[in-house]
């Protein structure tokens, strides 16, 4: 089956386009937290397996840190249990906590390593207690319940899996010195991870097109001083997207380059937003 001249000329803009990007990130690690829409949609699940493997296969190394809250909120509403949101964060009870764990640890995370698998890829699981790699204390906010703080990442066996040339995916739950699961924002997990192994990217997906301005339009790209500036602005920055700000400016505080707040909603958003020059989302540069 031939193509027509303007698809193939198409086809070959955006091959070329992608190549002194794909010639920038071989080698270089990219976290990505995978969640919202971009994980209820099956085009959208299919398509970001894909180009996970696509982008291993191109030299670069994607760790995956998954959210679940659409899953998760399903299956509150199921057991008829009421739960609430302080800052963009699930508050957590101790009946809550067993089914967010094995709805993440046990449902999703196995899910995404299918797919990725089914690609061609090497998916590697760090969930559940003893395939872990987080270890958490419980917040000093009482009033989340058991949600917590990380204090550590085996950070060993992240970097021995990327050398084998594996796709690590990630729950955000974490564990306790006396191996009690523990709540974590998925964003916090990423981004945590993110600085602790001096990844050159963090891509946050979203169901929303990045930060906006004053005017409600989509802000492309600002400096990492704008940011935390921003981040005061409780105007324009409110509800879940609070704790992607924080993250994302914790994790360029600790030495990662660049942030990226991109719209999962948008096919193959991961892919724009890192071959492409203009990408789909709000970049932070440090």
């Amino acid at each position: 089956m031939s193509i027509s001249k303007k698809s193939a000329t198409n086809i070959s803009r955006v091959l070329t386009e992608a190549l002194p990007f794909i010639q920038k990130f071989s080698g270089k690690t990219i976290v990505i937290k995978y969640g919202g829409s971009a994980m209820q949609d099956s085009f959208l699940r299919k398509s970001f397996a894909r180009d996970v493997v696509l982008m291993k296969t191109v030299g670069i190394n994607p760790v995956i840190i998954h959210g679940g809250g659409p899953q998760i909120g399903k299956e509150l509403d199921r057991l008829k249990l009421d739960f609430e949101f302080k800052n963009g964060i699930r508050v957590t009870t101790p009946e809550m906590i067993k089914v967010i764990q094995k709805t993440l640890d046990l449902q999703i995370n196995s899910e995404i390593k299918d797919l990725i698998n089914s690609w061609g890829g090497q998916g590697k699981s760090y969930a559940g207690k003893k395939m872990s790699i987080i270890k958490a204390v419980k917040s000093k906010n009482k009033s989340l319940g058991e949600v917590g703080q990380i204090t550590k990442i085996n950070k060993s066996k992240l970097l021995k899996a990327l050398k084998a040339q594996q796709i690590p995916i990630i729950s955000p739950i974490g564990w306790s010195e006396n191996k009690t699961p523990l709540n974590i924002n998925a964003d916090e997990v990423a981004c945590f991870i993110a600085g602790t192994i001096k990844a050159e990217k963090i891509i946050l997906l979203t169901d929303v097109l990045g930060i906006k301005n004053e005017k409600g339009k989509k802000i492309s790209e600002m400096s990492f001083k704008d940011s935390k500036k921003l981040l005061k602005n409780k105007a324009i920055v409110k509800d879940g997207m609070v704790p992607k700000l924080m993250a994302a400016i914790d994790a360029l505080s600790k030495g990662v380059n660049y942030a990226h707040i991109v719209d999962g909603r948008v096919p193959h958003a991961v892919l724009l937003e890192i071959l492409t020059q203009k990408g789909v989302g709000t970049l932070i540069n440090r």
